[in-house]
Formats: C-alpha cells, structure tokens, sequence
C-alpha cells in the first residue's frame, strides 16, 4: 500500500465531524476488517481492534466522518449526509496534493456496519493514488483496558 492510501486509511477509519439523532452503533470492542485495492493491486485484508466510547456511540457522523490533515493543501468543509441508517460523506482538498475522499456507511444494526470509501490523489493533474478499501465492522464484545 502507498504511504499516500495508507495514510489516508487510517486518517479516514477512525476520525471526526457532526452530531447524530440516534445511537446507530453500540459502545464496546470492534473489530474492523479491510479489503482494499492500491491502484488496482488487492491488498490482504486487514483485521484491527477498535474502541468506541459510549461518546462516540453517540456521534457517528463525528466518530466515522472524515478530517483532513494534509499538508500543503486546503481541504473545504466536508459533505456529510446522516439519513436514518446511513452516512455519506465527502472531502476534497486541493493544493500541491488533490485528493477526493468519498465513503458511504450502512449500519445495519448497532452491532454491524459496512462502508466503502474511495479516495483518489492528483499531483500537477496526474492520478497517483487510487484506492478504494471495503470495511466491515462488527461488535466483538467489551472494550479492553
């Protein structure tokens, strides 16, 4: 995996944006799972442990919407849209790194969601990123200190 899809990965699993009207996760222990394609290369699919805090329970549009942290670029405001069981969002950042960053959520029960997100990296007009990562994640039990 690119330094670039790698970094982006993991700025986009785990961050922050806007407040939801109903708990659409349980706090507790994920386990996430990866499949994602580099610039048309599948990567092994990568399973990770997470955390959600009863506060992140309560904001899915926060806890799993995007943030930017590029350097060189000025990223807008996100698009973000939470309709009942679902949350899509967007996020382009333009500069001497382009990026379009989009994903979309389906929670399906409070124990179980599934997500794609798509990102593509532009330098001078020129695709050098391509990535596009299938997450599942699923309650595996309590978190762990």
């Amino acid at each position: 995996m690119t330094r670039f899809a790698a970094a982006w990965l993991i700025l986009l699993t785990a961050t922050p944006v806007a407040p939801a009207a109903e708990r659409l996760v349980e706090p507790g222990q994920w386990k996430v799972t990866s499949a994602t394609i580099v610039n048309g290369v599948a990567q092994p699919p990568q399973p990770k442990l997470r955390c959600v805090t009863p506060e992140q329970a309560e904001d899915v549009a926060k806890t799993f919407g995007p943030v930017s942290g590029t350097i060189n670029s000025t990223c807008a405001d996100p698009e973000i849209q939470l309709t009942g069981q679902a949350l899509k969002w967007r996020l382009q950042c333009r500069g001497q790194l382009d990026a379009d960053v989009a994903a979309s959520f389906d929670f399906d029960s409070p124990q179980h969601y599934r997500a794609t997100i798509v990102s593509q990296g532009r330098m001078a007009g020129a695709l050098i990123s391509d990535v596009k990562s299938e997450l599942e994640g699923e309650r595996v039990g309590d978190c762990r200190q």
